[in-house]
C-alpha cells in the first residue's frame, strides 16, 4: 500500500501478520461458547494500530483523518442495513465545530436477525477495537455501545469486556446503554431521542445525528459490524479489505441464515457469493424451498424457482427487488402458507408504529387488515387494488423509513405469492394456515420505559 495511509495498516505488531484473504475475517478466532477475553483477542488480531497521536486537537484530527481515507478506499459500506458510506459519515461528525460523540449500535430490533449479537456476545473487544478506533479518528471523547435489553447475554459479555478495558488511555468515555427492544428503537435518530432521555423512537430530521446529535453535540453512529470491518481496515488497509467483495460492495458480510436449513445460524460471507453456497455451508435444506425472504423485515421475498441464480450482493439482488439489507436471509418450506405468514407479520410491522405519522399509524394497520381478510378469505373483490391503493398513501410518506420498509415485505410477498394469495381470497385458509409459524417474531414487548444503563467513565 502506497501513500500516507500507509501508516494505519503497517503499524502491526511484531510477529504478527496480516491474515490471508480468505474467510472468515470477522469471526476470526471465535469460540463455540462465551467471548474472547481482551488477551485472547490481542492474540488472534493483536493491539489496536496506532490512528491519532501527538499532542493537540488539531494534530489529532488530522491524524485521524488518514483512517477516514483508508476506510473511504475500502469501500466500506454500513451494515445496519441502509449500506450508508460509513467515511462519508465520519467525515461529517470529524468535521463539527463540537466534540462528537461515537455510538456503537447493537440494537438490534430485527427479530430475523441474530449478527450483532453474534459479534457482542462473542467477539465484543472487536467491536470495541472499531468504536475506540472511529472514536479517535473523528476526534470523539465519549463512547457508547447500545445493547437490546433482551440480548442478555451480549449485554454482560459487552460488560466485561468494558471492565476489562478499565482505566485503559484509549477508552475514554466509554459506557454501555442497554435500549428497549423495540423494532424501530435500533434507527439512528431514536438511538440519540434515548439516549437524550426521551422515547427509543424516530425523530423528524433535519438536524441529523451528525450535525446535532446526544447532547445536540455531532454523533457518529455505526453498526457494531460496521465497527468491526474498521478494527480490520485500520490493522490491514484498504487493499486487503477489497481482495474479497464485489468493486462496488466489497469485503465480507455477516448473514443470518435461518428457516429450512439444516444448520441455521450467523455465517460470514464474501459479496457476491451465491445463495447456493451459503445454503451448502448450512447443510443444505430441509424440504423443498417455496421463497426466501432477503434482507429481513425490511426486505423483500424471492421465489423459490428463482434461488438457485441468486448472488449475494446488491447489485445482483437489485434485479429481483431486493437488497441485502440487515443481513438476513429466511428460507420459507413447501408446508408454511405465505399467505398466513405474511398476515401474521404485516400486523406485527404495524404494531411497531412509531405512532407519529397517518401513513404508519393508519396506513400499515389498514395493510395489515387488507393481508388478514385475504387470509381469511373475507376480503371481497378488488382487494388487489385495495392494497396498491393503501401502498401508494404510505409509500415516502412517512415521518421515518418505517412504512416504506413495512412495505416491501408485504408488496413482494403479494407479487411472488400471487397465486397463493388469490387462492385465499377465494377459498380462505388452507391447511398448512394451521401450522405452526415459521418465520420469527418476538416473543414478548419491551416497554419503552425500560431503561438501563451501565457506565464506566
Amino acid at each position: 500500500m502506497s501513500g500516507s495511509s500507509s501508516t494505519i495498516a503497517e503499524r502491526r505488531p511484531a510477529g504478527v501478520r496480516a491474515p490471508a484473504a480468505a474467510l472468515p475475517r470477522l469471526l476470526t478466532g471465535i469460540q463455540p461458547r462465551g467471548a474472547l477475553t481482551l488477551e485472547q483477542h490481542q492474540a488472534v488480531h493483536g493491539p489496536m494500530p496506532i490512528v491519532a497521536s501527538g499532542r493537540g486537537r488539531r494534530r489529532a484530527r488530522e491524524q485521524g483523518s488518514l483512517l477516514i481515507d483508508e476506510i473511504e478506499r475500502a469501500g466500506l459500506l454500513g451494515r445496519g442495513g441502509a449500506a450508508f458510506p460509513t467515511a462519508t459519515k465520519m467525515r461529517a461528525v470529524a468535521g463539527g465545530r463540537r466534540r462528537a460523540i461515537v455510538v456503537a449500535n447493537g440494537a438490534e430490533g430485527e427479530p430475523a436477525s441474530l449478527k450483532d449479537r453474534t459479534l457482542l456476545e462473542s467477539l465484543p473487544h472487536l467491536v470495541l477495537d472499531g468504536a475506540i478506533l472511529a472514536a479517535e479518528a473523528v476526534g470523539a471523547d465519549e463512547l457508547i455501545v447500545c445493547v437490546c435489553t433482551t440480548a442478555d447475554a451480549g449485554v454482560r459479555s459487552m460488560a466485561r469486556a468494558i471492565e476489562e478495558r478499565a482505566g485503559a488511555e484509549r477508552a475514554p468515555g466509554l459506557r454501555l446503554a442497554a435500549v428497549p427492544s423495540q423494532y424501530v428503537a435500533g434507527q439512528e435518530s431514536a438511538l440519540v431521542s434515548f439516549l437524550n432521555g426521551g422515547p427509543a423512537k424516530p425523530t423528524f430530521t433535519p438536524p441529523l445525528p451528525f450535525e446535532q446529535g446526544v447532547r445536540n453535540r455531532p454523533t457518529l453512529v455505526d453498526n457494531v459490524e460496521t465497527l468491526a470491518h474498521v478494527a480490520l481496515i485500520a490493522r490491514h488497509g484498504a487493499p486487503w479489505f477489497r481482495e474479497l467483495g464485489t468493486p462496488s460492495q466489497p469485503g465480507s458480510a455477516l448473514v443470518t441464515l435461518s428457516g429450512a436449513i439444516a444448520h441455521p445460524g450467523v455465517y460470514e460471507i464474501e459479496h457476491g457469493a451465491s445463495l447456493s453456497s451459503l445454503i451448502a455451508a448450512g447443510g443444505g435444506t430441509t424440504a423443498r424451498v417455496r421463497g426466501a425472504l432477503v434482507g429481513g423485515y425490511a426486505g423483500s421475498w424471492i421465489g423459490g424457482e428463482l434461488l438457485n441464480g441468486v448472488a449475494l450482493s446488491n447489485e445482483h439482488l437489485a434485479s429481483h427487488g431486493a437488497s441485502l439489507g440487515a443481513g438476513v436471509v429466511l428460507l420459507l418450506s413447501e408446508h408454511a402458507c405465505p399467505v398466513a405468514e405474511s398476515a401474521r407479520v404485516a400486523r406485527w410491522l404495524a404494531s411497531q408504529s412509531a405512532r407519529q405519522c397517518g401513513p404508519c399509524i393508519h396506513g400499515l394497520d389498514a395493510l395489515a387488515g387488507t393481508i388478514e381478510e385475504i387470509a381469511a378469505g373475507i376480503a371481497g373483490a378488488r382487494v388487489m387494488q385495495r392494497i396498491d391503493q393503501l401502498a401508494s398513501l404510505v409509500a415516502r410518506r412517512g415521518a421515518c423509513g418505517h412504512p416504506d420498509g413495512a412495505l416491501n415485505p408485504i408488496l413482494s410477498a403479494v407479487e411472488v405469492f400471487h397465486d397463493e394469495f388469490a387462492d385465499h381470497a377465494r377459498h380462505g385458509p388452507c391447511d398448512a394456515c394451521a401450522r405452526p409459524p415459521e418465520l420469527p417474531l418476538p416473543e414478548r414487548p419491551v416497554s419503552d420505559s425500560t431503561r438501563v444503563t451501565l457506565e464506566r467513565r
